[in-house]
């Protein structure tokens, strides 16, 4: 995918969000992790609704890290442009996503470029559906992001919508159902992410952090065990 360009007040990077209301998540099959469940860090193509390659995401972490605290790990993602540059990085501190723990829940900070932090994903204290809150760089909410009850994929996708302060659905995340082989034997996720055209290309990188939050707190799997349940608990 071309760059855009002579847009205005846009980080360098996301012009590519300016003229897409789609974009579609795919996590590469790590063949050690499949065979093994030793867990190896995460990547990611980024592509429009074209199948045009946009970004790549790769999680940075330690091994460690990754094979003590499984899904719940902290890590950093980095996200590389066509050229290799990275445009956004968002991190994930070390955290609870359990309602008994109401003090320490989930969150992921999306920084565009590197270092100017854009906005930040909060997950809300809840014990039946997931949810969140979208933050600007200013810390005012500016969107929400509702989940299901259950986050299952029983041979369907599931939705997170993503509503307006006013309650309007405004936009969605879904994970998508990738296949029985796919769905059993590994955690390679397929997502995919709808927003308005019009909406600041800040909150369409902020909802790519959200999708990977999602993902790690509900579709990360420890040692290739399903370990999703119904609720917050």
């Amino acid at each position: 995918m071309s760059i855009p360009t002579g847009i205005p007040n846009c980080p360098r990077g996301l012009e590519y969000l300016t003229t897409i209301d789609q974009l579609l998540v795919k996590q590469k099959v790590e063949l050690l992790e499949a065979f093994t469940g030793f867990e190896t860090n995460n990547k990611f193509t980024i592509k429009n609704a074209l199948g045009q390659k946009v970004y790549f995401a790769a999680e940075d972490n330690d091994c460690c890290t990754r094979n003590c605290c499984g899904p719940a790990r902290p890590f950093d993602m980095r996200v590389f442009d066509n050229f290799q540059q990275e445009v956004i990085h968002m991190h994930r501190p070390l955290a609870c996503s359990s309602c008994l723990f109401p003090c320490c829940l989930q969150s992921i900070e999306v920084s565009a470029p590197p270092g100017n932090v854009i906005g930040t994903i909060e997950q809300e204290w809840s014990i039946c559906s997931p949810s969140f809150r979208i933050l600007n760089h200013v810390g005012d909410t500016v969107m929400r992001i509702e989940g299901p009850f259950c986050t299952f994929s029983l041979c369907g996708d599931v939705e997170f919508n993503v509503v307006s302060l006013t309650g309007e659905k405004i936009g969605k995340i879904s994970k998508q159902w990738s296949g029985l082989a796919r769905e059993i034997f590994t955690d390679a996720d397929f997502f995919g992410i709808n927003f308005p055209l019009d909406l600041d290309v800040r909150m369409k990188a902020v909802l790519l952090g959200a999708t990977f939050l999602i993902d790690a707190m509900f579709f990360e799997k420890a040692g290739n065990q399903e370990t999703d349940r119904p609720g917050m608990l």
